[in-house]
């Protein structure tokens, strides 16, 4: 059955402004919980690099390097997500940013979906009805 979700266009230089949230959160995390999140945060630091470009523009690649792009930062955003829920560090903030960036690459429902794995509260007023 189909999760809510919004459905927002591929947005690069917003996804790159999303990326520097998940950082701060994870390292927010790691002090809050008392846990490392060492892989989780060295997946965040690689989305970072990978999207420093788009921080200053916003031309976006060809098809082809698109495609590769954002399978890239979705397979990190993933072992990222995994790396929280196995640590059972996600909070409310951190969810909301991860629904975020998948809404920024234009996947709002794979977003809604993994955002609940990152500890994003069901009920909460932000998520999509």
């Amino acid at each position: 059955m189909p999760m809510p979700h919004f459905n927002i266009p591929l947005n690069l230089q917003h996804a790159a402004t999303i990326s520097r949230r998940l950082t701060y959160h994870l390292e927010r995390l790691e002090k809050l919980n008392g846990v490392k999140l060492e892989n989780a945060l060295k997946h965040a630091e690689l989305i970072n690099e990978k999207l420093f470009p788009f921080h200053i523009s916003e031309q976006i690649p060809d098809a082809p390097e698109l495609r590769k792009l954002i399978d890239e930062l979705i397979s990190l955003a993933r072992a990222m997500v995994d790396d929280v829920e196995r640590a059972n560090a996600g909070d409310d903030r951190f969810g909301q940013a991860v629904r975020n960036f998948f809404e920024c690459l234009a996947l709002g429902e794979e977003g809604a979906r993994i955002s609940l794995r990152a500890g994003e509260n069901p009920d909460s007023a932000l998520r999509p009805q």
